[in-house]
């Protein structure tokens, strides 16, 4: 398959990229990331538990590696770039989780008619699956807002009252501070587009 696509690189076939890693390595590290998450959840390492967590890696790696690796001609460099990004946005999702937190506690101990469920949309600048995975699941673990449904760009958001939804319904496209910040990881060529404002 490399030399295959090696020659289709040469006659113009594809694009010429440079081929960092192969389809097999992308398979055998998202193999390895799954396992050693198995790993460390699971904490048993007997021949039963293993032998499942093997079974389990190898049939989610098979279904999900492209989502996981959507482009396979992004240098080490960038990758390396790209996970610091992600740990920098982990650190920053749980403070948001927390003051999301305090914010619902206050509704839960609050008046009832603060309580004021709504529906939102969301237009959504990011391109990839997993930019767009990602802005889904970072909604969803917000206390307060939840994602729907995604439809192309239009992200439906159930928020618990109007001031939980005002920063995804008033906010379109990279305006959110949260999909900026993924933009900045994932997809920095949108931010170029505005003059290299990052969060």
């Amino acid at each position: 398959m490399y030399a295959a696509r090696r020659f289709t690189h040469r006659i113009g076939l594809i694009p010429n990229r440079p081929l960092y890693m192969s389809n097999p390595l992308y398979r055998v590290l998202t193999f390895s990331l799954l396992m050693f998450t198995w790993m460390i959840f699971s904490g048993i390492f007997d021949i039963m538990h293993l032998g499942l967590g093997i079974l389990s890696s190898v049939v989610v790696t098979e279904l999900s590696w492209k989502l996981l690796w959507q482009r396979t001609d992004i240098g080490p460099g960038e990758r390396f770039r790209q996970s610091l990004g992600i740990l920098k946005y982990t650190g920053w999702l749980m403070a948001q989780i927390v003051l999301a937190n305090i914010e619902i506690l206050k509704l839960a101990f609050g008046p009832k008619e603060r309580v004021k469920p709504v529906i939102i949309h969301h237009q959504t600048a990011l391109k990839s699956t997993f930019a767009r995975y990602m802005l889904a699941q970072s909604i969803t673990l917000t206390p307060g807002t939840v994602t729907v449904k995604i439809d192309g760009d239009d992200f439906i958001v159930h928020g618990i009252n109007q001031e939980a939804a005002e920063g995804l319904g008033g906010a379109d496209g990279l305006d959110l501070e949260m999909e900026r910040r993924i933009a900045a990881i994932l997809e920095p060529e949108l931010l170029n587009g505005r003059g290299g404002k990052k969060a």
